[in-house]
């Protein structure tokens, strides 16, 4: 029975995660990545057959009162999606309530030019890229998710994301 709990425990710390006074569950198929700056979690997600590349799904904790407003997070997410003609992609924003907690959602798609700066990985854009954001009103402060990837990648896993955001719950419940 020792062994069957402690194995209990050790998956049950490998999916669920917390931060802000939140809990969630990463999806079955990602695979949790190890300790990054600034992020309370990274998931590894797998590629669609025809797509070059894998996707990242990104849980940001910056601290309480930190990382910027929702509609400040909004704009610059809506600012690393260019559109065919070269502008802002356009972008689908939508707020709801999951568990009594306050969640605001966005979808953007075209080239993506990821953070931007000096500490950015790559200087050109990646076109064909996808992105679905939330963030989540914590009582301890905001959580932020941003899972980007080439678009078929993350349209496919958007059911799982979906689940992420759904597990999303105040500790202690």
């Amino acid at each position: 029975m020792r062994v069957f709990y402690l194995s209990l425990c050790v998956v049950t710390a490998l999916f669920a995660q917390t931060a802000a006074g939140l809990k969630w569950t990463m999806p079955a198929g990602w695979t949790a990545e190890g300790a990054r700056p600034m992020r309370a979690a990274t998931y590894h997600v797998p590629k669609a057959a025809s797509d070059p590349d894998t996707a990242e799904c990104a849980v940001y904790f910056f601290g309480a009162g930190q990382g910027g407003s929702v509609e400040a997070n909004l704009e610059r997410w809506k600012g690393q999606f260019q559109g065919p003609n070269g502008k802002v992609a356009d972008a689908q924003v939508q707020k709801r309530t999951i568990h009594g907690l306050a969640v605001t959602t966005i979808s953007a798609a075209g080239e993506y030019s990821g953070m931007g700066g000096p500490m950015a990985a790559n200087a050109s854009g990646q076109p064909g890229y996808r992105m679905l954001g939330a963030i989540v009103q914590g009582p301890a402060g905001n959580v932020f998710l941003k899972f980007t990837g080439p678009d078929k990648t993350v349209l496919a896993n958007q059911p799982k994301f979906e689940q992420l955001l759904a597990s999303f719950d105040k500790t202690g419940h």
